[in-house]
Parts: structure tokens; sequence; C-alpha cells
């Protein structure tokens, strides 16, 4: 089901959703900078904000997260710097409301790093992210957790968390190279009881197997890099995503998650069939029960 928006001219790719004082709000991709709506239901009509967070100098703006923290509003999101190759770096920016204007406060890591989620409990604050690894045969982008000291200040001590193990996870096949690049992006993390759920998208967004799955860790441990998540499958390890595209949709991908009037709802990214050139966003109810999530289209 599509989220209903007041100004249609504007993508929504990768949705992050957030709730503070009883309003929504909803941040994403853009090529200038962040753009906002924010709605009172989340089945309502979403109203266009406009641009929250944009620097001089920078485009591609990805994939924001927003956290409230006792001294204001931080957005975590990369960018690139115009007429520069390969310059996705986490930044944090900062805001009084959460419409901002968000400043951006401080690049975080000295390498490829997007796809935030800040999460914070008893524990401290920790930010998920992806970012790259040659290691093994199946190298490529995919998930890690850091421990931030400060809002601004990782602590530097980066675990990976979640590795492609499919074919169905490539980014794109290129028959002459010896090994594949993969694609593991777009973390979300939630708690469910003593079940920690570290959803993520696979693959790449214009594939058929682009999708969206999970992994699960079974624990009561509050210390978020300490965790040992395992890669939820069908049977074997055969490709079996909670989210995927069917007769409707396609390009199903990078989303966040809201527990909303006692519910998990999903809210993603994708294509319709029909004309399969914009990304926007929809929304589907999750099951959520010891260790598992179904996705239910609505």
């Amino acid at each position: 089901m599509k989220l209903q928006f007041d100004n249609i001219q504007n993508p929504q790719a990768d949705p992050f959703i957030f709730e503070d004082e009883g309003r929504l709000y909803l941040y994403v991709t853009g090529k200038t900078g962040i753009t906002a709506f924010s709605s009172d239901s989340l089945f309502g009509l979403w109203k266009d904000e406009g641009i929250v967070c944009q620097m001089e100098g920078k485009e591609d703006f990805w994939a924001p997260s927003v956290i409230r923290l006792e001294d204001g509003y931080y957005m975590y999101t990369s960018f690139n710097t115009i007429g520069e190759e390969f310059s996705e770096f986490m930044v944090v920016a900062k805001a009084d409301n959460p419409l901002g204007p968000f400043t951006v406060q401080k690049q975080l890591y000295p390498r490829f790093s997007i796809d935030s989620h800040a999460v914070k409990n008893e524990n401290g604050l920790f930010l998920f992210y992806a970012e790259n690894s040659t290691e093994g045969q199946r190298i490529g982008t995919r998930i890690y957790v850091d421990r931030m000291l400060t809002p601004d200040t990782p602590a530097n001590l980066c675990r990976e968390l979640v590795v492609p193990t499919m074919d169905e996870e490539i980014f794109k096949y290129k028959p002459e190279e010896p090994r594949q690049w993969h694609t593991l992006e777009g973390p979300f993390y939630f708690k469910e009881g003593d079940y920690h759920y570290l959803m993520y998208s696979g693959g790449c967004y214009q594939n058929d197997t682009y999708h969206i799955g999970y992994a699960v860790a079974h624990s009561e441990e509050s210390d978020l890099t300490k965790l040992t998540f395992e890669k939820v499958t069908g049977k074997d390890g055969i490709f079996d995503p909670v989210l995927f595209q069917n007769e409707v949709e396609e390009g199903v991908g990078h989303h966040s998650v809201i527990k909303w009037q006692g519910e998990y709802y999903a809210i993603y990214h994708g294509r319709d069939r029909e004309d399969g050139a914009v990304r926007t966003a929809r929304v589907c109810r999750l099951l959520v029960k010891d260790g598992r999530i179904t996705a239910e289209r609505m």
C-alpha cells in the first residue's frame, strides 16, 4: 500500500520514519538535500515539508536516520562531494526540531559508510550502518555496528554483523570478475522481548532479486556491539526474503520500522510495475513473534 503525499512530484527513496510528540515524520534521499514529510497518521496525508538538510558543494544525500537525544535532534546521513568519486562518508547533523534545518556537525568515518540507523538504549548510543569489505569470496557492502561515545564521536570499534551468503545478494553480476560484488545495506534494528531484529536490504535496487531480509539475536544483552546475529533464510540457506517484488510492485527494499498503535509496520520504497520509474514510499504490516518476521501486504 502506497503512502499518500500532498506533493507527488517528490520521490521517496530510502524512507526513514520517526515519531515525535505524537506526530510522524518521514525523511528521504534527495539529490540536493534530505526532504522531510509529516503527518498526524500513518495512513493519512503526508505533507511535504521541503529540504531539511543540505550543504554547499554536496549532492546525492542518502538514506538518513533521525534520533531525538537530550540536547536536540540528530540526523545521520551521507552524501557525495560534487566533482569527486567515492566520497560517500557518514556525517552527523543537528537541529532543534524534527524539521530542522539540520546543520552538518562532523564526518564520522574516513571511508565509505552509508545507510544509518542510530539506536539508544540503557547501555548507550549505537550506530548501525553499511560499509565495504574485500575479505572472503563474497566481497561487498555489509552491515556493521559501532558504539557512539557522543552523538558525533564513534568509538571506531566497528563490528561486522551481517555478511553476504547467497547469489541473490550480488549487486550486478559481471562474468569477467573472479569475485562478484555483493550488497547488504539499509540496516534497521529493533527489539521485541528478548529478541533483537536487524533488518536490511539485499542486492541491487534495479535487479529482480532486490529484497528485504533480516537477522535475529536471542539475548538479554543490551550492548548491541556484543550481539551475534543469525541471518534468517529458507531451508538450507536458500533465498526466502521477508519482503520482495510481486505482480504489482518491484524494486522493493530499503525500509524503516515503526510500532504504531500497537502494531509493527515497515515503510519501504518500491516502484509500480506499470511505470517503474520512481521509487515511492509504501507500507506493510509486520507480524513479529518469537524471532520471526512475516510481512503482510495491505
